[in-house]
């Protein structure tokens, strides 16, 4: 995990442990079910007791962390109902923001999607399945910019941020597997996007979802260490 001597002087000191505890969580440097020990977190980012409790609150609120009685706040683990809501959410949002970014489409924003899926086509062939999803998040989130609002673009960054967490935690046992299939949809996406063919568009969407939730669903009923 990411440490620092001194704090930036545009952030609170709950803002920077924040920060760093989220980015480590999401990351996988902070795994499911590791033990959070604010003293320790505290002498870590030399800062007092207070912030890091306060950071934490806030990561509880957001399913990040839980407390466990007798033992204290943990990295939430990744259950199967956890990995429903993620997939679920992602659908609602990206019916929405794919087909506004295809109502609202200027041709350098088609370029812009076409130039991150040829990346992406580059990154399978050279075999760099982590670097094809950090692309894929990049895939996502400019759809939601094309689509121009705010509100959707933050929530489907949040929720891409669990996803990027989930693809972490299962790499080897799902996405790695899953890439070419997913890779075809995007490829189904762009198309349509540029065709402002929405009903297909938005068909395309709602199967890229429920593909990759039943992949991992999949994938947690069939191993006993889904870390693995």
């Amino acid at each position: 995990m990411k440490t620092t001597a001194a704090l930036s002087q545009h952030v609170t000191k709950q803002q920077f442990v924040y920060g760093l505890l989220r980015d480590a969580i999401i990351r996988c440097e902070l795994a499911p079910g590791d033990r959070l020990v604010i003293d320790d977190l505290a002498r870590r980012f030399q800062v007092s007791i207070i912030p890091v409790r306060e950071a934490l609150r806030l990561l509880q609120s957001e399913g990040l962390v839980v407390s466990v009685p007798h033992v204290g706040a943990t990295v939430a683990s990744i259950s199967e109902a956890s990995v429903r809501e993620i997939f679920t959410i992602l659908e609602g949002l990206e019916v929405v923001s794919t087909r506004t970014a295809a109502e609202r489409a200027a041709a350098e924003d088609i370029e812009e999607l076409a130039r991150l899926v040829a990346a992406m086509d580059r990154a399978i062939e050279g075999d760099r399945p982590a670097h094809w999803a950090d692309l894929n998040t990049e895939f996502h989130l400019a759809i939601g910019r094309i689509a121009a609002m705010p509100m959707l673009e933050d929530m489907l960054r949040r929720a891409l941020e669990n996803w990027d967490r989930l693809r972490r935690h299962y790499f080897r046992g799902v996405l790695a597997r899953r890439i070419q299939h997913a890779q075809a949809e995007h490829h189904e996406m762009l198309a349509q996007i540029s065709q402002r063919d929405l009903a297909a568009l938005e068909r395309t969407v709602r199967a890229h979802n429920q593909g990759a939730l039943a992949s991992y669903a999949a994938y947690l009923e069939t191993t006993a260490d889904p870390g693995q």
